[in-house]
């Protein structure tokens, strides 16, 4: 059995500096906004290429925190895209904000620059971009309407660590916001996150937020959160990071075995040399996806849907969300994501277009 994922499998190269990193910190006896953490967000701004970077929770949690620190007019209009995990849409709404969905580019399956203006109104503040699957959104398009409407501009760089556009690493181009939950390409053991930029003053605000509103203890500011990178997290995740590089060339090689081997009759990512893939997810899309996905399982392959339900047709979306998204319900329809882990070998991936291809 070719597996999906195998996060033991996939963190096994590290362990062994993960255990000496892991007594360190313990036996260090600073467990909360300790200098793993501090050392972390340096190394990780230095790595994507901003001046500030704020250890977090969760990936969630960046976006809220995001949101929260711009100060936007209550019931501001966010732009978002209408594919995007439920994530991203959630954080608006928590802010008392109303997402405004903008179907993506059926070649990219980010958010598609053409449809971003019809949606705009004198309510509109922001714009969310969303690098789905470890492909950089169009961004000079983007920034030409944030420009001429005065727009903030906030990435989801969750499933995009590493990712370019232009050569330009994506979390520099607004306010970053990246998750490391466990399967992500720079994945911790656990929960955790981080915001990236380079306006000091808002990373300032940011680091105040995460801790209860609070630059000094019991002193509060804000009325903030309680979300800060653990410690332990942070260790882990510096081990990690100096081999991002490594893990994202890994997946690229192994994405190009499927780009040269895959039948055309699936429909495979869209590769441009303005952009840099990481490949977080590989996806390929095929009117029959069900039967493909259950035709893989029978003959040894594992795989996953990034994402069953468009956002519009959650349950939870009942009251916010409104309108139709046929892109968006298309994506989600046809869409499957195939093995493309840091364990697999190349003869996994061979295997795996020998049996699609017999589909």
């Amino acid at each position: 059995m070719i597996e999906y994922e195998n996060l033991g499998r996939a963190n096994s190269p590290f362990f062994r500096e993960y255990f000496k990193a892991l007594k360190k910190a313990i036996k260090g006896g600073w467990y909360i906004l300790g200098n793993e953490v501090s050392s972390f967000e340096k190394e990780f701004a230095s790595y994507i290429g901003t001046s500030q970077c704020v250890g977090v929770a969760s990936g969630l949690d960046a976006l809220i925190l995001a949101i929260d620190a711009l100060d936007l007019p209550k019931n501001s209009e966010i732009i978002v895209p209408s594919n995007t995990y439920i994530a991203t849409i959630i954080s608006i709404i928590r802010c008392g904000h109303i997402p405004i969905l903008v179907e993506p580019d059926i070649r990219t399956y980010n958010i598609d620059p053409l449809k971003i203006e019809e949606k705009i109104t004198s309510k509109t503040k922001a714009i969310i971009v969303v690098h789905l699957y470890g492909k950089a959104c169009e961004m000079d398009p983007i920034l030409h309407i944030c420009n001429k409407y005065n727009l903030r501009l906030i990435e989801d760089c969750a499933q995009a660590h590493g990712a370019m556009y232009k050569n330009k690493k994506v979390g520099t181009f607004g306010i970053g916001c990246f998750s490391f939950y466990p399967t992500k390409n720079l994945g911790a053991l656990g929960d955790a996150g981080a915001i990236t930029t380079n306006d000091e003053i808002l990373a300032n605000k940011l680091r105040a937020l995460r801790n209860y509103g609070s630059f000094k203890k019991y002193y509060n500011e804000y009325v903030g959160y309680n979300s800060r990178l653990d410690e332990l997290q942070a260790s882990l995740l510096r081990i990690k990071l100096r081999d991002l590089d490594k893990i994202n060339n890994h997946k690229r090689r192994l994405a190009k075995i499927y780009h040269e081997n895959l039948s055309d009759k699936f429909i495979k990512p869209v590769v441009h040399p303005d952009f840099f893939d990481v490949y977080h997810i590989y996806n390929i899309r095929h009117p029959e996806r069900d039967k493909l996905k259950d035709y893989l399982l029978k003959n040894g392959v594992k795989t996953e849907i990034h994402y069953p339900c468009p956002p519009h047709k959650q349950k939870a979306m009942e009251l916010y969300l409104t309108g139709d998204y046929p892109i968006s319900s298309e994506i989600h329809e046809t869409t499957l994501s195939l093995p493309i882990s840091y364990f697999h070998k190349e003869k996994d991936i061979l295997t795996v277009c020998k049996i699609l291809n017999k589909f």
